[in-house]
């Protein structure tokens, strides 16, 4: 008897496949409703969920979605804020160290807002603002 060769799977099988979806590392809302539900769903008859528990949950659910908004205004704030900063340091003179932990200074002439941190152009090199160690007025 001859060998039987492997069969390839061709395009149109290859895409029945459903992609599987990733599991959640974190408790947000919609984990935390979920939860709440199969609690409720799944309580014995004889004996359901206390009222003051369920509106002690109901209000953690609240505090955790305001405490998640304020982290995002918060973090929006701080990069509103180096974005700021960065910007009014177009034609200070500012120093920095460079690879070799020399102190090097000039005129910054650019700023780029493409990374999570403004790039700032001092002289000839471009370095993150936060290696920026100081400023002055350009003479």
């Amino acid at each position: 008897m001859p060998p039987v060769d492997a069969v390839q799977a061709t395009g149109s099988a290859a895409s029945l496949q459903t992609p599987v979806p990733e599991r959640k590392q974190t408790l947000d809302s919609e984990v935390f409703m979920k939860l709440l539900v199969a609690q409720l769903k799944n309580q014995d008859p004889s004996s359901p969920m206390n009222t003051n528990e369920m509106i002690s949950q109901t209000t953690q659910l609240a505090m955790m979605e305001q405490l998640t908004a304020m982290s995002t205004t918060s973090t929006e704030n701080f990069a509103l804020s180096m974005r700021q900063t960065a910007a009014a340091l177009v034609g200070q003179q500012a120093t920095y160290l460079d690879a070799d932990g020399v102190e090097q200074s000039g005129l910054v002439t650019s700023v780029s807002f493409a990374g999570s941190v403004p790039q700032v152009t001092i002289g000839d090199t471009t370095v993150p603002l936060d290696a920026v160690s100081g400023i002055s007025t350009a003479s």
